[in-house]
């Protein structure tokens, strides 16, 4: 049990963290995200507060596999991203994505956390050599698979 909650304990610090870079290049880069990049911060932020709820709860299984879950959403949205930045043609841009998420609970009470301003395939700009999508899912592809190792591990036991 000790090590599953300092491994969720870990992850939950990872996502957390990422949440932080992505505000950093946002407010002092003026990197502005766009609804594909907001998406992965609500996806980033999961991951990281139900490994925290796992990490405290008496069945971890449970934080663990809602983590999982949001993790397997980042890798979908990312995914979407990566395809939008090999396909400079097609954009989210202008879309009722944009409006819908810029209209939830969220984005109306924290603007300066989820509101989405940029374009999609303006996120080319790189931070040691790879843009932000791509570092995006180097880290949703490692957490995920934390998790689900974590998952895994628990049913051989």
């Amino acid at each position: 049990m000790t090590n599953t909650r300092t491994a969720l304990l870990t992850i939950a610090f990872t996502a957390f963290a990422l949440v932080g870079v992505a505000l950093y290049l946002q407010h002092v880069k003026d990197m502005l995200p766009c609804p594909l990049c907001v998406l992965q911060r609500y996806a980033f932020l999961g991951i990281a507060i139900f490994s925290l709820i796992g990490a405290f709860i008496k069945k971890p299984v449970i934080g663990t596999s809602l983590a999982l879950a949001s993790g397997i959403a980042g890798l979908g949205v990312v995914g979407k991203h990566l395809y939008v930045l090999a396909n400079p043609g097609f954009s989210c841009g202008i879309d009722p994505l944009t409006t819908t998420l810029n209209q939830i609970p969220t984005a109306t009470l924290m603007p300066w956390l989820f509101k989405a301003d940029g374009w999609c395939e303006a996120a080319t700009d790189t931070v040691v050599g790879l843009s932000v999508p791509q570092w995006s899912a180097i880290w949703f592809v490692a957490l995920t698979l934390a998790l689900a190792w974590l998952l895994l591990r628990r049913r051989t036991t």
